[in-house]
């Protein structure tokens, strides 16, 4: 068969619209759904971008999830002829069962559909203080740091414990190792920085433990010093940097579709399927999910072999006509169940819920707050986080009739 990419995964956006997937991924999917890609590092693997055959691998037990069977799938200088660092103890989303199940289970009871709801006044509370405070400055704002980044960031130090006051230290730190121009040294000097933060907060926490998540994890027994780290690390990062870029590219979008703003903002109770159709239609993983195979493995009418790296290009299965009725087209009123914008199967995002809260109150109240908000450049100066692990908008300069 011929090798469909020779070049690793295409990462470049189509210039006329910064929210469609890399135009190549789009023809694959008619064409080959699943496809050979040589990736950065020589790794001769395969690239989904089919729904239905995502979907399958990601509830297929052969396929693995373990960070030491992965390969880097984008070309970045980096990462060439380099392997992966190891994965730490308790970093269970690189884990498969039973060590995944076993540390995933400490935490399931914590993001319950009935906890994320008990949290929803205080994140109503949250988003107003940031409204209030971009309202008494005036026109313009910048929305990625006055209130995208605020949101989830605050919600999040408070469940675990983190003074928010400390919150520079993993802003910063993790900016610096998702972006994929940081050479080597900076991004090992960031996470060692990072790392020796939190082991110091779950010191704090082990002479003073308080009434929040990471207490609870410290106190409980079942986890090591470094475990623990990996849980606040994991936790910490997933609960701000998806959920804020979420915001910020979520709001682009609709200031962009005009048309669908007003419906978002004339029907209160397109709330809930706006959010669904948002994560879909922007998909922000944007170099999709990996899985490894753990024997040879028939999927999709080809033969994976064992070790094989399949890379699932989530932001492409989302735009699947064969799932999605004019799946390239925006549309708040389209029922979007079954999107993998949180993946599926047993590593399906943990944190979802308390995302899909954050976002409904986050949108709502920022429309409601400012309806005649708009951007305050033209759209395409807007920067794009197209060299990051999560793809979002660097910041989103608006303005509004004050």
């Amino acid at each position: 068969m011929t090798i469909s990419l020779p070049n690793a995964l295409p990462t470049t956006r189509p210039s006329g619209c910064p929210f469609d997937p890399p135009e190549q991924l789009g023809q694959l999917r008619a064409s080959e759904p699943i496809a050979r890609m040589r990736f950065a590092d020589g790794h001769l693997g395969w690239v989904v971008t089919n729904h239905a055959l995502a979907r399958e691998v990601l509830t297929d037990p052969r396929f693995s999830s373990r960070g030491d069977l992965r390969h880097v799938p984008i070309d970045v200088e980096r990462f060439k002829g380099k392997a992966l660092p190891p994965v730490p103890r308790g970093m269970f989303i690189q884990m498969d069962a039973p060590e995944h199940s076993h540390y995933r289970k400490l935490l399931t009871g914590q993001f319950t559909v009935r906890r994320m709801n008990q949290l929803i006044p205080r994140i109503e509370q949250i988003a107003e203080e940031h409204l209030d405070a971009m309202a008494r400055k005036g026109p313009p704002a910048e929305l990625v740091h006055d209130y995208a980044l605020a949101i989830p960031s605050l919600v999040i130090c408070e469940l675990l414990g983190v003074p928010y006051a400390e919150r520079a230290v993993f802003h910063e730190r993790t900016k610096l190792m998702m972006n994929l121009e940081t050479g080597d040294e900076e991004v090992m000097a960031a996470f060692g920085e990072i790392m020796g933060y939190l082991s110091e907060l779950i010191t704090r926490k082990r002479a003073e433990p308080a009434d929040d998540l990471l207490s609870g994890l410290v106190t409980g027994g079942q986890l090591d010093q470094e475990e623990l780290v990996s849980f606040a690390l994991l936790l910490l990062t997933a609960g701000h940097e998806t959920t804020a870029n979420m915001l910020a590219l979520g709001a682009f979008a609709l200031l962009r579709n005009p048309a669908q703003l007003k419906a978002f903002t004339a029907e209160p109770e397109l709330v809930e399927p706006a959010v669904e159709e948002l994560l879909r239609y922007l998909t922000i993983t944007h170099f999709g999910l990996q899985r490894a195979a753990l024997t040879d493995v028939e999927i999709g009418g080809v033969q994976v072999r064992e070790g094989e790296c399949v890379v699932l290009h989530t932001p492409t299965a989302n735009r699947d006509p064969e799932k999605f009725e004019h799946p390239d087209e925006l549309d708040l009123h389209r029922h979007a169940s079954g999107h993998l914008a949180f993946g599926h199967g047993v590593h399906q995002c943990l944190g979802q819920q308390l995302a899909r809260v954050e976002m409904r109150i986050g949108y709502r109240r920022l429309f409601e707050r400012f309806p005649t908000l708009r951007l305050a450049v033209p759209a395409e100066e807007v920067p794009m986080r197209t060299r990051m692990g999560i793809y979002g908008v660097h910041s989103l300069p608006v303005t509004w009739e004050s």
